[in-house]
């Protein structure tokens, strides 16, 4: 069973982040963020070591999030990516570890010789 279940999810479309409140904690993860630490197969693979780096999600947004029963969201993006099912325990870990994981992709993107275009 699920820990950190969100008290409140807003999708603020127009700046493509949402923000995630939660009794004591609140968490903005931009649609960027959300695009390239999606739970699905596309990007984790199906093993560890399978993972793949997302490169050019700079300009993604959110058309649409829907419930997935009383665990989970799922997130529908504009390119055309919606196969991952965010549980709210993921949620919660994507917040709190929001600065790691944010740095590990852009070292990760460094690494590959990727270059992102910030707007």
């Amino acid at each position: 069973m699920a820990e950190n279940i969100p008290l409140e999810i807003n999708l603020h479309q127009q700046s493509a982040y949402i923000t995630i409140k939660y009794e004591n904690d609140s968490y903005d993860l931009t649609a960027e963020y959300l695009r390239v630490h999606s739970p699905s197969a596309e990007v984790k693979g199906h093993a560890p070591g399978q993972e793949k780096l997302q490169v050019g999600k700079e300009n993604v947004s959110i058309e649409k999030i829907t419930p997935v029963g009383n665990y989970a969201i799922q997130i529908f993006f504009d390119d055309g990516h919606s196969s991952g099912i965010y549980s709210w325990d993921y949620l919660y870990e994507l917040g709190s570890s929001y600065n790691d994981k944010w740095h590990s992709y852009l070292k990760k993107l460094e690494e590959a010789g990727y270059k992102r275009n910030e707007q």
